[in-house]
């Protein structure tokens, strides 16, 4: 078992441990509920990425959950309908209802791309049943990997609405093949490890959700290794690629480095290399 990571005890819904050194392990922890969503946990969700970003002492973020069946089953319906969340209160008029759902939307979507905006790489394993909002959360993360049991599936058809945490504007993007996404988008057909991995959705597929955990570690653990300066202005200017021309993003890049490279990080990863050396790095 790994160490609880100190200034994390506080939240209900997350276990968040360091199995490694810079090395930050969050679980969703709702396994009698198949790891399915409420309101809290989102918002809750949202705090831990936020502040792992600006933690010193963490590098990279292994993200999964607890429980052998569930990465996650997606939004707790049957807690939302009864929040009141997905239905009209019957006062408002049309504008005022919008407004207040848009809200809620906007809100919700904040929470979930606080994993995409950590200045942190995030490694996302799942595992079991990883459906609706497990698409959602699993495209945020900078690196996606999964246990051969996996389960996938863009749910929200099912439930009668269009996906708006996020799926549909970040999964056309991860796997460039438009005809996939909205063949599983517009079915909300299973789909499985396997599929995942042909259509470069994830990029491993373990035997277990303890390999995969396993090869996650291993992953961070040599990521926290490397100089956070240069991690961190790598996943910044590959996002900012993501999203931009290449002319953008070369000058981008330009006015990156033009600041990063006076870190001290340069001479020692260079020092090291000539000396045969493992170079420690300060923290960020």
């Amino acid at each position: 078992m790994a160490p609880s990571l100190e200034g994390y005890d506080s939240f209900k819904h997350f276990l968040i441990s360091s199995p490694s050194e810079y090395v930050a392990h969050v679980e969703t922890n709702r396994p009698e509920k198949l790891n399915a969503f409420i309101e809290d946990m989102w918002l809750e969700l949202g705090q831990i990425f936020r502040k792992l970003s600006h933690d010193p002492s963490v590098r990279v973020v292994i993200f999964s959950a607890v429980g052998e069946r569930a990465f996650t089953a997606g939004l707790d319906v049957q807690a939302a309908q009864q929040s009141g969340m997905l239905i009209p209160d019957g006062k408002s008029d049309g504008a005022r209802a919008a407004t207040r759902l848009r809200r809620h939307i906007q809100e919700f979507q904040d929470s979930v791309s606080a994993i995409e905006h950590c200045e942190k790489p995030v490694i996302c394993v799942m595992h079991g049943i990883s459906i609706g909002l497990a698409i959602d959360l699993s495209c945020c993360a900078d690196i996606r990997i999964c246990a051969k049991d996996a389960k996938f599936c863009v749910k929200e058809v099912d439930i009668g609405l269009a996906s708006d945490i996020g799926t549909l504007s970040r999964l056309p993007k991860i796997v460039g093949n438009n005809t996939w996404v909205k063949e599983v988008c517009l079915s909300a057909r299973l789909f499985g490890a396997e599929e995942a991995l042909a259509v470069g959705f994830v990029s491993r597929v373990l035997e277990s959700k303890a390999k995969a955990i396993e090869s996650a570690t291993e992953m961070a653990t040599l990521i926290a290794s490397k100089s956070p300066v240069a991690v961190q202005g790598t996943k910044n200017i590959l996002n900012h690629s993501r999203d931009n021309s290449v002319a953008e993003n070369l000058r981008y890049t330009g006015v990156w480095n033009a600041a990063m490279l006076q870190s001290n990080d340069v001479s020692t990863a260079m020092l090291s290399g000539i000396k045969k050396t493992k170079p420690r790095f300060e923290k960020l």
